[in-house]
């Protein structure tokens, strides 16, 4: 709250010398979009994104709004497919015609409505689309001009994990199982392959397909051909299933998995869990974040399951906010060069800056490692530096 009253509180002032209060413009709310599943599959990722962002509207027009007006939040449930959330990308830029889109948390998503983002010249911030052809077009190797994320990408994640399992675990064959057909999966499948490769371990691939329940056949080749690690490059539901049906056919290597993890892989892999290291952009029990998870408790009634998703949903308002206050007007060419040339912006749970790829610059990986049924914090790890 404390940045948030010094930044918007002086924007406040500005407005009321320049401006004044009596226009209609005055108090006609600024729209911000927000994608989010909200229902099927990764709906407690996106309930919590949304919650999130309500919570930083909140705070922000407590303290004065952005540019003398308030916000406004409009969000749709995208239902976790791509399709759905084209729709809705261009009901908010054509139809609600916001300034900006906070979301969504699927890379698949992020590249459908990429092309609709930069025709229609609206900033777009996920939370947690990881694969780097969200921002940088594969095939031209140029950035996507309006496409941001505040996570870190494929490649950093997938090289935290390969260089956990092999330096610190000392695994000597790796074995990867992913969904092929799923972009976040396939790259960061891609990205675990190479780290390993450079490292000059073994490793193997062993695919399954999106709705696939039972990885027996999988588990059972990884163990004869000798891997004593596992890593984990898909969504949670899965990697609750596999680290289960692992501890049925009594295998237990070394496993660890992405930010595609949720709390809820505890009811799934049940006392499977304990021992199992998982990557993370921020640990939950951060101190940082207590503040954000008492008013979370406070406005909602319960505490926050999905840290990680309720703070990057908080903090992506916060980024669009600053933007839109920078920029000095609501028009989306502005906002996104407000956003792109942000430097040490301090958002709830780091220091934002953003880089020549628009991802944020040099952001850390928590290590954390089930215990008890919950999550500990071990480590922050940073393979360049090891």
């Amino acid at each position: 709250m404390e940045f948030i009253k010094k930044t918007f509180g002086v924007c406040l002032v500005l407005f009321i010398l320049l401006a004044g209060l009596g226009t209609g413009e005055a108090t006609e709310p600024i729209k911000i979009g927000y994608l989010a599943t909200l229902t099927g599959e990764g709906a407690t990722w996106g309930q919590h994104e949304r919650d999130g962002a309500l919570l930083a509207i909140r705070d922000i027009n407590a303290a004065g709004g952005v540019l003398g007006r308030p916000l406004e939040l409009i969000c749709y449930d995208v239902k976790g497919k791509p399709e759905d959330a084209v729709t809705a990308a261009r009901r908010l830029i054509y139809d609600d015609h916001v300034a900006a889109i906070g979301g969504t948390n699927y890379s698949g998503i992020q590249l459908a409505i990429a092309p609709i983002a930069d025709k229609g010249e609206t900033p777009v911030i996920s939370s947690t689309a990881t694969n780097p052809a969200v921002t940088v077009d594969p095939n031209t190797g140029k950035v996507r001009p309006y496409m941001f994320r505040i996570c870190y990408t494929d490649p950093y994640q997938g090289k935290v994990i390969a260089d956990y399992l092999i330096k610190k675990c000392g695994a000597k064959k790796l074995a990867i199982i992913g969904d092929v057909g799923d972009p976040y999966s396939e790259g960061l499948t891609e990205f675990v392959t190479k780290r390993a490769d450079e490292l000059g371990v073994e490793n193997e691939f062993w695919a399954f397909r999106g709705g696939d329940v039972d990885f027996r056949a999988q588990l059972t080749a990884a163990r004869e051909w000798g891997a004593d690690a596992v890593a984990l490059t898909m969504l949670y539901k899965e990697m609750g299933l596999v680290i289960k049906q692992a501890a049925e056919l009594d295998w237990k290597p070394f496993f660890m998995g992405g930010d595609g993890y949720s709390p809820n892989i505890f009811e799934i892999a049940g006392d499977a869990m304990e021992g199992t290291f998982w990557v993370y952009p921020m640990s939950p029990d951060d101190p940082l974040l207590d503040g954000l998870k008492a008013e979370f408790k406070k406005e909602y009634g319960k505490d926050s399951t999905e840290v990680l998703n309720m703070t990057q949903g908080y903090d992506i308002i916060l980024m669009l906010a600053h933007a839109i206050e920078t920029a000095g007007k609501v028009e989306g060419p502005a906002i996104r060069d407000a956003i792109e040339n942000t430097k040490d912006l301090k958002v709830t749970h780091f220091t934002w800056t953003v880089d020549e790829e628009h991802n944020p610059l040099n952001k850390p990986a928590a290590i954390l490692q089930a215990k008890d049924g919950d999550l500990v914090y071990l480590e922050t790890w940073r393979p360049d530096s090891e």
